[in-house]
């Protein structure tokens, strides 16, 4: 049985982290997505992963992946072939369903492409942290790098406040 976490300490000393509260809520939701197809994510590089599907009997022309608002969704749409003999399974093993797969994206983590081989189909990816963001070296320097003003001069006596 699956409690419930109650994230209302962290709401109350961290700003700005209520989406990862909202994910992790998310991902331990009792609604379960299917385990089809099967995959695989692996690590790369420090920046760079591949999703890895095994898709047997799809074609490119039968898949669509979209990635919008830190959510890649990959769906499998097998046309039905109503002209085709039926045919009479003694055991049918591969499954030749159609499918949606969805995986959440972290921050700055875009998709670089899709490729199949082998009846795998591989999604790359790649964090790219913008500039702003990336930790720099500061120089140290003999004086300061600031152009300093002349002081405030005031001409009014000591003990006068202002209004």
């Amino acid at each position: 049985m699956r409690t419930q976490t109650d994230f209302s300490p962290l709401y109350r000393s961290f700003i700005g982290f209520d989406h990862l509260a909202g994910l992790i809520e998310k991902a331990s939701r009792s609604d379960k997505q299917s385990s089809y197809p099967p995959y695989n994510i692996e690590l790369l590089a420090e920046d760079q992963y591949r999703i890895t599907m095994a898709i047997a009997g799809f074609a490119e022309e039968d898949l669509e992946i979209e990635s919008k608002q830190n959510t890649l969704v990959v769906t499998g749409t097998k046309a039905a072939n109503n002209k085709a003999a039926p045919r009479n399974f003694l055991h049918q093993g591969l499954a030749e369903r159609n499918f949606e797969r969805k995986f959440q994206l972290g921050d700055h983590v875009k998709v670089i492409g899709a490729f199949m081989e082998h009846g795998l189909l591989h999604i790359d990816l790649e964090r790219e942290i913008p500039e702003a963001l990336k930790s720099r070296k500061i120089a140290i320097n003999g004086k300061s790098l600031l152009q300093t003003k002349a002081p405030i001069v005031t001409n009014k006596p000591l003990g006068e406040t202002q209004s």
